[in-house]
Order: C-alpha cells, then sequence, then structure tokens
C-alpha cells in the first residue's frame, strides 16, 4: 500500500507503484513515475518527466527532475531517468536535458550519490558509481561504470571517465579520465592506476600487471598520445589473455574528445 503523508503534495497525474513512500511536505509533479519500493523522504521536490526505478532512497531537500541550467532550454519537455537501488543523499539536484543534448538525462543502477551532488543536464551516469560529497558534473559529462568521484570533484561539461576511473577530493577535471586511473589536483593529474579497487572487484594481480605496463606507456614513457596508443596496442596483440581488460583503455583513449588528463 502507498505510504503517502498527509501533508505531501502529490499530482493526480503522478504514477505511483503500490509500495511507495512518499514523506512529510514533498512535492510530486504530474509526469513524475515513482517504480516500486521507491522511498521519497521529507521536503523532496520532484518534478519534469522524470522516471526513478525500484527501491531507489531520496534523503530530504532534494530537488530532482527540475530545469536545465541552460539558457538554450525553452521549456521543452525533456527527461530524467533514474534507475533502480541508487541512494540520493540530502540536498541533492539532478536537472533534465536538453533538446540539444538528447532531450534525457540519465542515471543507472546501484549509484550512492552523496549529499549536496550536481548532476546537470544531459549528464549520462553509470552503475554502480559513488559521487562523494559535493560532486559537481557539469552538462553532457559521461561517467562509465564504476568511477568514484572524491569530495569536492568539479567535472567540466563534456568530460568523460573511464570505467573504474577514481579521484581524490578537491580535484578539478577539464579532460577526459581514462579508465582505471586515479586523478587528483587542478587541473587533474594522474597519479597510478586504481589498484585497491580493481582488486576489489575480482581483477586479477596479472591483468592489474598488464594494466601497469599499458599505464607506464601512457604517462612514464615520454611517448606522445599516439606512440601511447600504438604501444598498448601492440601489447594487446602480445597479451591476448589480458585483451579484454586493455582494449577498453585502448578504446577510450582513441575516442577521447577534448583530450585526456595527462
Amino acid at each position: 500500500m502507498t505510504r503517502i503523508h498527509p501533508s505531501a503534495i502529490v499530482d493526480a497525474g503522478a504514477k505511483l507503484a503500490d509500495d511507495v513512500e512518499i514523506g512529510p511536505f514533498s512535492v510530486v509533479g504530474p509526469h513524475v513515475t515513482l517504480a516500486a519500493g521507491c522511498r521519497i523522504g521529507p521536503h523532496v521536490v520532484i518534478a519534469g518527466h522524470t522516471q526513478i526505478g525500484a527501491q531507489t532512497e531520496i534523503a530530504p531537500f532534494c530537488s530532482i527532475g527540475g530545469p536545465p541550467q541552460d539558457k538554450k532550454y525553452q521549456g521543452e519537455p525533456t527527461q530524467l531517468a533514474i534507475g533502480a537501488r541508487n541512494v540520493i543523499r540530502e540536498y541533492c539536484t539532478l536537472n533534465t536535458g536538453t533538446v540539444q543534448g538528447g532531450a534525457i538525462t540519465r542515471v543507472g543502477d546501484d549509484n550512492w550519490i552523496m549529499a549536496y551532488v550536481h548532476i546537470a543536464h544531459d549528464c549520462q551516469v553509470g552503475n554502480q558509481t559513488i559521487l562523494a560529497n559535493n560532486v559537481t558534473l557539469g552538462g553532457h559529462v559521461e561517467l562509465a561504470d564504476w568511477v568514484f568521484l572524491g569530495g569536492l570533484t568539479g567535472v567540466h561539461q563534456f568530460v568523460k571517465v573511464g570505467a573504474h576511473a577514481m579521484t581524490s577530493a578537491h580535484t578539478y577535471l577539464s579532460q577526459d579520465l581514462p579508465p582505471y586511473v586515479t586523478c587528483a589536483g587542478a587541473p587533474g593529474a594522474p597519479h597510478g592506476l586504481n589498484s585497491e579497487g580493481l582488486r576489489r572487484r575480482g581483477f586479477s594481480a596479472e591483468a592489474i600487471a598488464a594494466l601497469r605496463r599499458s599505464y607506464r606507456h601512457l604517462y612514464r614513457s615520454g611517448l606522445s598520445l599516439e606512440q601511447a596508443k600504438s604501444a598498448i596496442a601492440a601489447q594487446i596483440e602480445q597479451e591476448s589473455e589480458h585483451a579484454a581488460v586493455l582494449q577498453p583503455l585502448l578504446a577510450f583513449i582513441g575516442s577521447a574528445t577534448r583530450g585526456i588528463a595527462r
């Protein structure tokens, strides 16, 4: 049975699963869909064309599905799609997309989004990410699966962050961050592999060693980016047993649109 606090305002057009919980003084707009098991805390505003997946929890004072902070936006019915089993803590802001950026902001499944995080219009956030307090994503940012962004990390618009990458606190990313790499500083600079994170996720010691060799090609050998790409491609041919972990790194640096953090 849906449990809606008497002080909450839920538009008749909203679509709520039978077991959704909505706390005191929260507001849910007419184009919102809340899937089974969603729990919405007090003083939350969910607006726009917003879909929220099953068992997602939203803490007090969040603004979800508000219009883009983009002067190009002219009131078009763009979307915010949030997946399942996400935790979104206090005072977070997640905006809908813009027509120019594909008209949808997406957040995947099983993400841990800490207090005061801002996810701007047209961002694409994968699965199993952790965004620590005060992380700010500019418009059109893309985060792959298993990304960890340290507190107060700022990510410039259109930047891409590869799978299993990690930033320290107070990092500013203005260029793409390749998979597996840790980054710190302003501007962000590479500081080795996210080795501990990879071990926790089941990467073998041999696979991590192969990634370290690729990291040396990219960051420690004095090679140009094109030379580093060639060296990693040759490594993949020589170490075909590790191609599954090396190929994503090569593909990412080959498709980077803003240059890579280097």
